[in-house]
């Protein structure tokens, strides 16, 4: 990115994922180190520039991914284990059993659930011969992919992490700012292994000039939804970002205080720049994207994800027809994994875009969900919704968005938001860009839609969504 902020150059490149057994997912940390490796080459050959002409890098990354890695070979002592990976259940289950949930969701905002970091390090030294004994010597260390990458990139100089990503491990207090003692204790998590805990924007380190031919400034870090939802400019409280992508997160700034849900949110730190720290309350939507992939590798009821927009558009209403996409359970604020999918209100004239369009439907309808919980929870009003991700660009979804949740929905012309977040907040780091004002007229807006639905009609829809959300809950008990 340069100084207006657009794109200069891009690339790209995928990494396989491994699944070796049902419900474990793992990535080879050397397969990611390489495709960082040649896609930052590409991107400086593409625009013709050397490494010595970039000012600073950042880093986002998908949050809760864990590796464990011998400080002094470099080695992972096995693969990285992803966010979706549920292996660490069972760890989950006895923590519950104990009593211990309220202490972990006090302290750290989150739930006890094997998404988090804090149970899959002790699945590890559980499950991994020789990795405790490593640990208690000192020679492991741990981090999410940011500080792995950083170590790395600095040749084992830095071994760092920044609060957003810190506070996904479930062993970061929040409120103190600190590695908790406690729930280290509890999951017998020596310090040791852990990464220093810095602001989202400074000067963390410098490449090795072997890597690249140059030392360039590492000075931004966040995980991939707060980068997002730094770059959609959410800077003050009761701001609201969404992303789209195969599930989708949202967002919503709170501003200093760490709001404590009653409704099945996360508690999370949206950003810390310099001393101020802002917070988030954090809904998750398991199935979004993946319920327009289903309409169309499934059900074969389109040939493109972009054909649903039309397809939904040639009738007026679903005609009564509700999909709930609980396909692998419900997510915020319901939190239910045996829910399943469902659909209802079928009838003799039902047809194919009726079923498409109450696809699309339900991804408004669960982002209305959260919302509710959000406000309720924060006793904050819904101010706008930013969105992003691949679904953002279908016409017929965002207006549906802002006609059910009676809001604007603003969609920018770049919506790589969490690149752009990162390179922000590393370009705030080296004065590259002056301020958080400077950001916020950079960003480039393509679309804003206004509700245009009565609130008779969306009281009389949303309360049919809830009635199809509870036959899709009720399922596994008739």
């Amino acid at each position: 990115y340069g100084k207006s902020g657009r794109e200069i150059s891009k690339a790209q490149q995928e990494f396989k994922q491994i699944y070796p057994k049902p419900g474990w997912v793992e990535h080879n940390l050397e397969d990611i180190w390489r495709s960082v490796i040649d896609v930052i080459e590409q991107s400086l050959n593409k625009a013709n520039l050397r490494a010595s002409d970039i000012a600073a890098i950042g880093i986002t990354n998908q949050r809760e991914t864990t590796v464990l890695w011998d400080k002094n070979t470099g080695k992972p002592v096995c693969n990285a284990v992803v966010w979706q990976c549920r292996r660490s259940t069972d760890i989950c289950q006895q923590l519950k059993d104990k009593g211990l949930e309220d202490k972990f969701r006090e302290k750290t905002g989150l739930l006890l659930d094997p998404y988090f970091s804090g149970t899959k390090i002790k699945w590890i030294f559980e499950n991994v011969a020789g990795s405790r004994e490593k640990a208690e010597k000192g020679d492991l260390l741990f981090g999410t992919i940011d500080s792995w990458l950083i170590w790395r990139l600095t040749a084992g100089k830095k071994h760092v992490t920044d609060y957003t990503n810190a506070s996904r491990t479930l062993i970061y207090n929040i409120h103190d700012l600190s590695w908790d003692d406690e729930l280290l204790g509890l999951l017998d998590i020596p310090k040791t292994i852990l990464p220093e805990v810095n602001s989202s924007s400074e000067v963390y380190g410098l490449t090795s000039a072997d890597i690249f031919g140059a030392e360039v400034p590492i000075a931004g870090i966040a995980g991939d939804q707060q980068a997002a939802t730094f770059a959609q400019g959410c800077y003050q409280k009761g701001m609201t970002k969404i992303t789209y992508g195969t599930g989708s997160f949202m967002l919503m700034n709170t501003g200093g205080r760490a709001v404590k849900s009653k409704n099945g949110l996360l508690t999370t730190i949206a950003c810390g720049i310099g001393d101020e720290i802002e917070y988030a309350l954090e809904g998750s939507i398991f199935v979004a994207g993946a319920a327009i992939q289903w309409l169309r590798d499934e059900m074969k009821l389109i040939d493109n994800s972009s054909d649903s927009q039309y397809f939904a558009e040639k009738v007026s209403d679903t005609a009564g027809v509700y999909i709930v996409p609980a396909f692998t359970g419900i997510g915020a604020p319901y939190w239910n994994p045996d829910a399943r999918g469902t659909i209802v209100g079928l009838s003799r004239g039902s047809n194919k875009n009726h079923l498409i369009r109450a696809t699309l439907e339900s991804l408004a309808y669960q982002t209305k969900d959260v919302i509710n919980a959000m406000v309720e929870d924060s006793g904050i009003s819904l101010k706008d919704i930013k969105v992003d991700g691949g679904a953002s660009a279908n016409d017929f979804l965002m207006q549906f968005l802002a006609d059910i949740t009676d809001s604007s929905v603003e969609r920018p012309i770049n919506t790589e938001t969490t690149s752009i977040g990162a390179a922000y907040l590393a370009g705030l780091a080296v004065d590259y860009w002056s301020d958080k004002n400077e950001l916020l007229h950079l960003r480039e807006i393509d679309k804003v839609y206004k509700c245009q639905m009565s609130d008779n009609n969306r009281a009389k829809l949303y309360k049919e969504w809830e009635r199809a959300v509870n036959t899709a809950l009720n399922w596994v008990n008739i």
